[in-house]
Order: C-alpha cells, then sequence, then structure tokens
C-alpha cells in the first residue's frame, strides 16, 4: 500500500540549507497556492539550483538590486521574477540570510485544482503539460509579482505553502546543465529532475536573441 503524501508544511530550517542539498530535496515536494476560487496542488518534478554570488547564472551574482532583494533575505520565502516582458517564474529562497541562493521551480504535476490550472492554460493539450516549464507552472499557479517575498513558512493561512509531500528515492533524481542559461552559468549540472516523470520540461541549451535590424 502507497502512503499518502505527507501534508506537513516544512519549517525553516529545510531551506536554511546549502541550495545544491535543498534543490534535489524540493522534488517530490507539495506546493500549495491558495487562490480566492480555491486551491490548486503541484508536486515538484524539476527544479534549479543558482548560488548567488558565487553563480555567473544567479540573478544576485553581481549584488543586492531592488528586483532580487528577497534573494537577500531570510530562507523560505518566495522570489518571483518577469522576463521577457511576458512571464513570470517562481523561486524559492534557500541558504544562510544574506547569500542570495535560490531554486527555480521548473514543472511539476497538478494533483488539485486541475480545472483552476486549466483555466489558466487554456493552450495545454494534455494535463501534464500545464506547469511544464518555469512560466507555464507560474502562470497555471496564479502566480505573479505580487506574491514576491511571500514566507512559505509563515503561521496560519498563506497564499502559497510547501508540504512535505512524497521525497523522491537518491536513485530516482537525475541531474545536468540547466537549461537556457548562458556562458559559464550554463554548464553546472544544476537542474534536478525526477527520472522518467512525464511533466519535466524538455533540456534545451542558450540559444542568444537575435537582434532586430
Amino acid at each position: 500500500m502507497i502512503a499518502a503524501p505527507d501534508r506537513t508544511p516544512l519549517p525553516r530550517e529545510f531551506f536554511d540549507r546549502p541550495v545544491l542539498e535543498v534543490a534535489p530535496d524540493l522534488l517530490g515536494r507539495v506546493l500549495v497556492r491558495t487562490t480566492p476560487d480555491g486551491p490548486i496542488e503541484l508536486r515538484l518534478t524539476e527544479v534549479e539550483a543558482y548560488d548567488g554570488p558565487n553563480d555567473p547564472g544567479s540573478h544576485a551574482y553581481r549584488g543586492r538590486t531592488a528586483r532580487n532583494d528577497v534573494m537577500f533575505g531570510p530562507p523560505g520565502h518566495v522570489y518571483v521574477y518577469f522576463t521577457y516582458g511576458m512571464w513570470h517564474c517562481m523561486n524559492l529562497v534557500c541558504g544562510p540570510e544574506g547569500e542570495a541562493s535560490a531554486v527555480l521551480l521548473r514543472a511539476g504535476e497538478i494533483t488539485e485544482g486541475i480545472e483552476l490550472a486549466r483555466k489558466r492554460r487554456l493552450s495545454a493539450r494534455y494535463d501534464k503539460e500545464l506547469a511544464k516549464g518555469p512560466a507555464r507552472l507560474a502562470t497555471a499557479l496564479d502566480v505573479d509579482r505580487a506574491l514576491d517575498g511571500t514566507d512559505l513558512c509563515a503561521p496560519g493561512t498563506a497564499p502559497l505553502t510547501l508540504l512535505a509531500g512524497t521525497p523522491v528515492q537518491p536513485d530516482q533524481v537525475r541531474n545536468g546543465p540547466r537549461t537556457g542559461v548562458a556562458g559559464e552559468g550554463g554548464v553546472h549540472p544544476w537542474r534536478f529532475w525526477i527520472a522518467d516523470d512525464p511533466t519535466v520540461s524538455p533540456y534545451r541549451a542558450h540559444t542568444p536573441r537575435r537582434r532586430r535590424t
């Protein structure tokens, strides 16, 4: 008999560890997004680690700005950024306060609130595509900059909570280069995913954007 996922919220201590420990340990955890229309739950299947000042691929590599300020705060908070003038992406801050490391949530399986997610992801042909990629994940969960700085570990009702879920066995965790990251930061094998899971996004190397003439 398969045990039901653990509904215990993860404490701040879970996030207060090196980013390369937290990232693979997020796989199988359950993210709960509470919306006015009801909850949406997502089982994490793919993530990417970013190690702040030690990582050229990180938004915090060159220091603190208004955009990345949340990354320098206490662990267990949500960092949301807007990219390409179209999409939001969601990260979980980890490590000691001031070190600015975070994990990008790349993909997951919607396990509750599928109808709510479908309304936000009308282009998804199948349920496995609802949160297949970081921008799709944020869209499916109705996450935008208004949730930047949300404390996942705050007591009481919060718009976002991370539950213990069912951690993935080590032999089911895979890792490889990060998707779409240029230069030195792109070679780090800091993308982690669950082997053979259909919701994991395809790997894409960085492709320079062509300038308009």
